[in-house]
Parts: structure tokens; sequence; C-alpha cells
């Protein structure tokens, strides 16, 4: 079940969208989303652009992948705490570039109900 801050950062993350459709529909070629990544194209991603380099696990290359880091944080398996606390600042900081609204403050709020388990 989704907490009030994360209701709201979905509703923030929706009327962004809105302008954009309504910035299409007035002619501005906006992309209605990346591409995606091939497994080849990962594969040449640099460590950095990872939220766990050593795993090369939660690529970071735009808002889509960030939103997606974010939602599956508490399913990455075989890390450790400080590993974490890593992974949330790049995290963080690829938020801040890609414009994504992060509602938690720290990733120990991420980590309700996940697969993995705090080492």
């Amino acid at each position: 079940m989704a907490t009030e801050r994360q209701k709201q950062a979905a509703r923030r993350n929706l009327e962004k969208a809105r302008q954009a459709q309504k910035a299409r529909a007035h002619g501005r070629r906006i992309p209605k989303q990346s591409p995606g990544l091939s497994t080849a194209e990962q594969n040449r991603l640099d460590r950095s652009q990872f939220a766990f380099p050593d795993g090369r696990k939660e690529p970071l290359t735009d808002a889509r992948h960030v939103r997606n880091a974010i939602a599956r944080f508490d399913q990455v398996e075989g890390v450790t705490d400080s590993e974490r606390d890593q992974a949330w600042k790049r995290i963080q900081h690829a938020a801040d570039r890609y414009g994504v609204e992060v509602s938690e403050s720290d990733w120990h709020e991420l980590f309700k109900g996940g697969k993995a388990h705090k080492r």
C-alpha cells in the first residue's frame, strides 16, 4: 500500500506527464519515452552509471530507469548497507539530474516488505 507521500509524488509525476502531453499536442517534439537499453548497450555503460556498480545493477541513464531503481531498491539482494548508502546517493543525484521527484529522504523508508534482508 502506498504512503501519502508516495501518492503525492505520483500525482506530481502525472502532472509533469500531462504537461508534456499538452506540449506535444501544441507541436513540440518531446519523446514519449526513452527507448530503453539493449543488453549490449547496458554492457557498454560505465560502472558509474549504475546504482550498484559492483554488480552492475539498476542503471541510472534516464528518468524511467531512476524511477525503476527506486521502486526495486528493496529487491536488490547480496549488497551491504554501505553499498546501499552509496547507491541511494547515486539515485538521488540521478533523480535531480532527470527531474524525478523522490519523496523518501532515506533508503530505509523503501526497505519495507522487500525480498532482500539487511546484512
